[in-house]
């Protein structure tokens, strides 16, 4: 029997949910009719799955969480995100949500969507199966990249390969998959939840009063299942080895690691994968250029490096093209994104302050 958990993320910080001067207030304990937005989202897929787990991004939210949990007779389980260096945010969530259930497959959902439909998320479930990620998408491609049901075993390894490569969004999942289907919420879905509350997110106080559905026009209207490529867990693995000798000074080591990767991933077509191989390549042997004493290496390096950096762009510019052909908007955008990121390193600017431009953040 397939087993199935939902991922209840609510580690963070709700920005757009404070006002002006006042107490920093936890958006997951806000109440609606009555009762905080964080016990709606565990009520509303209780009846789905076999086992509920709260993603939490330290000590003190699991203990406030377990008392309004306790007094609200509920038995879920909560995770604290793990710790790992220069990065936080969903992926460390869902990778820590992950390996705190023994599920096939796992539904997340952030805390502040009170009105997901049980049926919903039961179609949601039903449809992913053979997929790796099953993923909303609204007709003008953009997605709900934290709603998503993952197929545990292969999301594991992405999420943590993600993790230790300092990724921290949650869009990169599907991007990372081999298998990921975009479901359309106006198709079947809409069947289920005519209104479709189940998209109804609480991002201010004033949507506590003021429950607005998602509104959204395009071209798709139905799910699409995206092939990117043949991606192998043991490339995962080496991915993750490259990035701690990376982190660890052993350099080297790092660049014989990533270059394997890349021309591993670049075969099979997983342009992501070969993308961030490269990008971390680059990385690495700019850092070697850059402790060279000797004028003659460290040019070498940088040239090597920066030719690293463009084959990464390219492939960025590839998976860009699928997602195009398919009318992923949001992926296509995100996928840009990195590619002008990689380029600004050989065009001297070092990275953007900011990897992804505000439109597409």
């Amino acid at each position: 029997m397939v087993k199935r958990a939902a991922l209840i993320l609510a580690g963070g910080k709700a920005r757009r949910f404070q006002t002006g001067r006042e107490e920093w207030r936890d958006k997951a304990l806000a109440l609606l009719s009555g009762k905080p937005l964080l016990i709606h989202a565990i009520e509303n897929v209780q009846s789905v799955v076999d086992e509920v787990v709260v993603c939490v991004n330290d000590e003190e939210r699991q203990k406030k969480y377990a008392q309004i949990l306790r007094k609200h007779c509920l038995n879920v389980k909560i995770s604290i995100d793990e710790k790992i260096s220069h990065i936080s945010g969903p992926n460390v969530a869902i990778m820590s949500g992950l390996k705190a259930v023994h599920a096939d497959y796992c539904l997340t959902l952030p805390c502040d969507m009170p009105f997901l439909q049980p049926k919903v998320a039961e179609y949601m479930f039903n449809e992913a199966e053979g997929f790796e990620v099953a993923v909303p998408m609204w007709p003008n491609g953009r997605l709900e990249t934290l709603i998503m049901v993952l197929e545990r075993p292969h999301s594991l390894e992405i999420a943590e390969t993600l993790c230790q490569l300092k990724r921290p969004r949650s869009d990169d999942i599907p991007r990372g998959a081999s298998k990921t289907l975009l479901v359309s919420p106006v198709n079947h879905i809409k069947t289920l939840d005519p209104e479709l509350k189940s998209f109804i997110n609480i991002n201010s106080k004033e949507d506590l009063t003021r429950l607005q559905t998602r509104r959204s026009h395009g071209p798709v209207t139905e799910n699409l299942p995206l092939s990117l490529g043949v991606l192998s867990i043991s490339d995962l693995w080496l991915l993750r080895e490259g990035a701690k000798k990376l982190q660890e000074g052993k350099l080297l080591e790092a660049q014989k690691t990533f270059a394997f990767c890349a021309g591993n991933l670049e075969v099979c077509n997983s342009f992501f994968w070969a993308a961030l191989a490269e990008e971390s390549l680059g990385e690495a042997l700019l850092t070697l250029a850059h402790k060279q004493s000797e004028v003659q290496s460290e040019s070498e390096l940088d040239f090597e490096g920066k030719e690293a950096y463009l084959r990464a762009a390219n492939s960025y510019r590839i998976e860009a093209k699928i997602y195009e052909n398919n009318r992923a908007l949001l992926l296509a955008e995100r996928a840009l994104a990195d590619k002008s990121w990689c380029e600004s390193w050989v065009m001297g600017k070092e990275g953007h302050a900011h990897r992804y431009p505000s439109k597409v953040r």
